[in-house]
Formats: structure tokens, sequence, C-alpha cells
């Protein structure tokens, strides 16, 4: 995708000149990836246009391949964004109707032989947001894959405004979750799924007591319903004020409810792509610690705090910069229970 926006916060009225940087979702997943040193393909179709190209350059040079992509349509889909500022809420525009990836249909990607010798298939509940072809091509790819032995990390990015061609969202990310094994969203995207309220995450600092009685009954019950998916990951995020954001997040597994420590961030340059920095670096921390599950989950934690503090939609941080943020806040997080 391309994302357009204004300087200096101007807003999407004002002013003649657009800035613009190549992203999306799972784009975001596979940079982040590869700047973490990990062998990443990215599949997805785009226009065999300059534009196209151009996409597909950005992201060969930041070490993901690209040699899967499927080149035909017209266009590339676009977003523009108004970010926050003070008591004024960021604002999205999407234009992706007749893009190149709204004309995908199944049987256009050779599945079996992009999926092999793949470890793990990442795909975005956005893949089947933007037309019922292209909803179907994704199930096409979640069957092969499930056919495969390919886990299956989903990312469900419910996106109201995207959902335009008559499809039931909640059904078809429904039926999405049930073919995959692990899940991520923030917390407003798992109570829209579930339909149910979790208690809510009002941290202005880092100090914030967590309710995780009620969390761990609530996953409990999450995991009873969709019972394939063994790991559940929720995002939360505060937002003190439009550059003042509080973080963490929540790890259930094998049945034991984990908890990143809070990150206070007072400086926020850009939160677009932060859930995806987090999925990059859980998909990475899996390999490097892969007895320790509080520490994949707080090196994750790390990565998406990291993000913010990155222009554009990419997380370019290292393993080694993200280790750096995750032993800083572990050290922090221990010195103080143990104090206590």
């Amino acid at each position: 995708m391309l994302r357009f926006s204004k300087l200096d916060h101007l807003r999407l009225t004002q002013g003649d000149m657009f800035t613009c940087k190549y992203g999306g979702s799972e784009a975001n997943v596979a940079v982040s990836l590869a700047a973490q040193d990990e062998d990443v393909t990215y599949i997805t179709r785009l226009p065999d246009t300059p534009v196209g190209h151009a996409g597909a350059m950005c992201l060969a040079q930041l070490g993901v391949n690209v040699n899967h992509i499927l080149w035909g349509g017209q266009r590339i889909g676009t977003y523009y964004l108004e970010p926050s500022a003070g008591m004024r809420a960021a604002k999205v525009v999407y234009d992706r109707a007749n893009s190149a990836y709204y004309d995908l249909k199944p049987g256009m990607i050779p599945w079996r032989e992009v999926l092999k010798d793949t470890d793990i298939f990442q795909v975005s509940g956005i893949t089947a947001a933007i037309s019922q072809q292209a909803a179907d091509a994704t199930f096409e790819a979640l069957d092969i894959a499930d056919e495969m032995g390919i886990t299956v990390s989903f990312d469900i990015n419910y996106r109201k405004n995207l959902w335009k061609y008559g499809a039931d969202a909640r059904e078809t990310l429904s039926r999405m979750l049930g073919r995959c094994d692990m899940m991520f969203g923030d917390a407003i995207e798992f109570e829209w799924i579930c339909q149910r309220a979790q208690p809510p995450f009002t941290a202005t600092d880092s100090h914030f007591e967590m309710q995780m009685d009620e969390y761990r009954e609530w996953f409990d019950d999450i995991h009873a319903t969709w019972p394939r998916c063994r790991h559940w990951l929720m995002g939360m995020r505060n937002m003190v004020a439009s550059n003042h954001h509080t973080l963490t997040a929540l790890l259930w597994t094998d049945g034991r409810l984990l908890q990143a420590p809070i990150h206070d961030i007072p400086d926020v340059v850009d939160p677009v792509g932060v859930g995806d920095a987090f999925m990059g670096g859980f998909l990475h921390a899996i390999n490097i610690f892969p007895e320790d599950r509080q520490r994949q989950l707080e090196y994750s934690l790390a990565a998406a705090a990291l993000k913010n503090t990155i222009p554009g939609d990419f997380n370019l941080s290292t393993e080694d910069e993200i280790r750096a943020v995750m032993e800083h806040r572990y050290t922090a997080s221990t010195l103080y229970k143990t104090f206590e």
C-alpha cells in the first residue's frame, strides 16, 4: 500500500503537498522480521507499473524476499492518514477498491510452491476485508497452509471502514481465527470479536495494576471458543495525550497468562504499525527465546514500543536495539518487584 499524509500535522484538507510511504500490515511484519535477520518472503499482488515495482524495490532494499509477488491489476491500494494532535484524533481514509489486490482470486497464487519450506504463515484480517474474491483467496491460502502443516499466525486487524462488499466481518474473521495457531489483536479488537467487555487499561504511567484474575478468566473463555489457537496475544494502549502513550501486552499460552511491563512513552513520533512491530518481534522472539514465554512477550512489547519512535509504517529496529530496550525494562521490573 501507499500511505499519503501532509507535513507538520496539517489536516488532509490543508496545504497542497502530500508525503508518501509504502506500508501495510503484512509488509510491516515482513520488514520488521528482515531487520531482525529473519528469512522472510512477502506475498501479494501489485500492478506491473513503476509505482508497483517501486513498492517491491522498497521491501527488497530492506531485506524482504519479493520473488513471489504476483504482478497484475491496475493500481496499488492507498490510504490517507491525518495524524492526531492535541485533542484532535487521527483520521484514516482508505482507497482500495479495484486495486491489484482487490482483484486477487483463488488459483492466481501457487500457494503450495510459495509455502514450500515455510515454518510460519502470517496473515491479517485485512486480506479478507477488501473484496469477496480476495477473501476467497485468503481462505484458499489458509486451507493449503493447514494441509501442509504450517503454523498460522493471525493478526485480526479489524478495520470497519474496509468491509464494504457485504460480508459479515465478525463471521469471516471468526472463521479465519478458527484456522490459526497464534493470534494478535488490540484490546478493542478482542472485545469486538468476542462481544464481551474486559477490564479497562487506563495506565498513565508504568505503575498501573492490571486486573489479572479477570483477564485470566476472560482468556480461558476465549480459548474455549477457538481451541485450536494456542497463543493469544493482546496489545493494550492508553493515549494519555496525542504524543504520550502507555503500552503493555498480555500473552495467554498453555493455560498461563503473562503480562509484559508497562512502557511509558512520552514522545510518540508515529504510532502506525505498532501492532505489526509487536508481531514481528514475537515471531522472532520464539526463535531466540524458544522456552521462555515471558521473555518472548517482553521482547515483542519492546519492539512495539520502539516503533512509536520511528516515522512511517515500518519498524526498522534491530535485535540488538530491541534487546537493549527489553533488558532495561526487565531489570527495572525485577528490581521493583524485589524491593516491594
